[in-house]
């Protein structure tokens, strides 16, 4: 009985890591849903703005509602433009032309570019089972990108224009975990998930008034606000939250290990909801970035 606290606490965790590695597999799809009404920089914008208010109402309720130093606004705003602004411009503007299921597996590469990161500018090794992960993985990639057609990849095509993008935004996420660590190191993190989002959607407001403003808003139908709401309450709001919770319980290995199911909800929900063909090149080569993705993880010193 003495345990049963700490069990129920483990069992929270891992429904909680579960939930926010669903509502982020969906992100992709609800992000294609919502663009067949609005621009890019309109669905951001909403996203974020209601993001920003339940981590604002979240640590509000838990009493850690406080203002952040002088000296560490400029790193907030940083993160903010890499992690919100600049990466959700190259993703929502890569799903016009991508497909959610393409766009999840090259995500899901981004441990591939922390590991290159790392070994490229803070000189940590490589042994040889992480350089071969990393092959597998690319080649995991050019199958999912190329659907099977290698002779297109050879001819100097990488899929579509949207496939570059998210590629992009694979190695930007890269950057800002990297440079993340820190702050994560000296601050609760939804408190600076609160302000990095803020400083984010503050960033892309600036976007959003010069593109589509108000226009494309009241033009939303209740496919599109659905699209939008699940965005920006589960995937900016409840999935940090529960996300963080769970780092806070577990493991970090053991939460990390969550995320290997995020491309195959997508695959999943993307077949179901945008009728995306589920191809053999894709199975493959997304079992080629989970293994790759595997090996670089698990053969890290």
């Amino acid at each position: 009985m003495a345990n049963l606290p700490q069990a129920r606490a483990k069992g929270l965790a891992i429904a909680e890591a579960t939930l926010a590695v669903i509502f982020w597999g969906g992100s992709f799809v609800a992000t294609k849903i919502a663009l067949r009404e609005a621009q890019p920089a309109t669905i951001v914008w909403l996203r974020f703005a209601i993001g920003v208010l339940i981590l604002g109402l979240t640590i509000a309720v838990r009493h850690q509602l406080s203002l952040p130093r002088v000296k560490d606004l400029g790193y907030f705003a940083l993160l903010g433009f890499l992690g919100i602004t600049f990466h959700q411009w190259l993703q929502s503007n890569g799903l016009v032309t991508s497909q959610a299921t393409t766009t999840a597996w090259i995500v899901a590469t981004t441990p591939i570019f922390m590991a290159l990161l790392g070994w490229m500018a803070l000189h940590e090794r490589l042994n040889w089972m992480q350089a071969l992960g990393i092959l597998l993985a690319t080649a995991g990639v050019l199958a999912v990108v190329s659907k099977g057609d290698f002779a297109s990849l050879f001819a100097g095509r990488f899929g579509v224009r949207g496939d570059g993008l998210i590629l992009i935004s694979a190695v930007n996420w890269a950057v800002f975990s990297a440079l993340s660590r820190r702050g994560l190191q000296s601050f609760s993190a939804t408190w600076m998930m609160f302000y990095v989002m803020a400083f984010g959607w503050l960033f892309t407001t600036a976007l959003f008034i010069l593109g589509p403003g108000l226009t494309d808003v009241h033009s939303l139908s209740f496919a599109g606000w659905g699209g939008i709401a699940f965005l920006g309450i589960a995937c900016s709001g409840l999935a940090y939250i529960f996300w963080f919770d769970a780092l806070q319980r577990l493991p970090v290995a053991q939460v990390g290990a969550f995320l290997y199911l995020e491309p195959v909800v997508t695959v999943l929900i993307a077949a179901r909801m945008l009728r995306e063909q589920i191809l053999l090149a894709t199975i493959i080569g997304g079992g080629l970035i989970l293994l790759g993705v595997w090996m670089v993880n698990r053969y890290t010193r």
